[in-house]
């Protein structure tokens, strides 16, 4: 390590300085440079492919760095990092197309207020929920996959799939998110669309049976669920499978893993390049740190 510190800062200070000051020899560290840097650059290379396989191919040089970091406490730029990826072949996947909307907001019934108003930044976990669905083909036909987000880290805490969008698959997946949250549910907010589902009245049923209070965004206004706009995104982006070859049962299993990995594992830009469940427990122990 103090020979990569020298060759670091070599167009900074004189070599021979340096050696001196951290007590190696300058023949030391030349023949570092011969020869050392070669077999560094192949420990670089395969900690960087092992990153990238873990990511399911979807990291770039930002998650990377994270991830070389918060594991082996290496520190790299990203043109560093960049420049070996390009060499080695490695490209990660990238968002597409947005996709439609699946919610149907041409009916009659009760609309609720806004009352999230595109405030994205939240104190704490359990304050406001999004949920929004989302479709995703199968070679048996088409499946549905409704999402509850705690707004907070934006940790998946409750989805449900089905092979309809029927009301019944918004409520299941409120019913999951509550089966992990629980007791920390009452007077919080969901917010979603105005669309039928999250309108109906056995869903604003059961929302009141768990004490939340209902959101729904503006008419003509996406932003405010953008959260679940995103996440849609990057699930499909980033599923280490084709799942208009697979089997609905597959495509399932799929989605299943994913979302565990992505809440435990994948970094998260918005958390600070934290996994959603690490951000959460970063807040408790602080807050239990401060309480003690």
């Amino acid at each position: 390590m103090k020979y990569a510190w020298i060759k670091k800062h070599c167009d900074r200070y004189p070599v021979s300085m340096m050696c001196r000051l951290l007590g190696v020899s300058r023949n030391g560290y030349y023949h570092y440079r011969a020869h050392g840097e070669r077999k560094e650059d192949l420990r670089l290379i395969a900690l960087i492919k092992s990153s990238f396989r873990s990511s399911n191919q979807t990291y770039g040089t930002r998650r990377i760095r994270e991830a070389l970091w918060r594991k082996y406490e290496i520190a790299l730029y990203r043109r560093r990092i960049g420049r070996i990826m390009q060499k080695e072949g490695l490209v990660a996947k990238r968002k597409g197309r947005k996709y439609i909307k699946t919610t149907d907001s041409n009916h009659n019934l009760p609309i609720a207020p806004n009352l999230l108003n595109q405030l994205f930044e939240i104190a704490k976990p359990n304050q406001v929920y999004v949920g929004d669905i989302t479709y995703i083909k199968t070679k048996e036909g088409w499946l549905y996959l409704a999402v509850v987000i705690d707004l907070y880290a934006r940790m998946v805490v409750g989805h449900a799939i089905a092979d309809h969008m029927q009301k019944e698959l918004v409520i299941e997946a409120l019913k999951r998110a509550h089966v992990r949250r629980g007791k920390f549910m009452p007077k919080a907010i969901f917010h979603s669309d105005r669309g039928s589902q999250y309108a109906s009245h056995d869903f604003r049923k059961t929302l009141k049976t768990l004490r939340m209070r209902q959101s729904m965004s503006g008419k003509g206004n996406c932003y405010d669920n953008a959260a679940c706009e995103t996440f849609f995104a990057t699930l499909k982006t980033e599923l280490p499978v084709q799942t208009k070859h697979l089997t609905q049962k597959e495509v399932i299993d799929a989605i299943d893993s994913y979302i565990t990995f992505y809440n435990t594992k994948r970094l998260h830009s918005y958390n600070g390049y934290l996994p959603p469940l690490e951000a959460e427990m970063v807040l408790w122990r602080n807050r239990l740190k401060v309480a003690a």
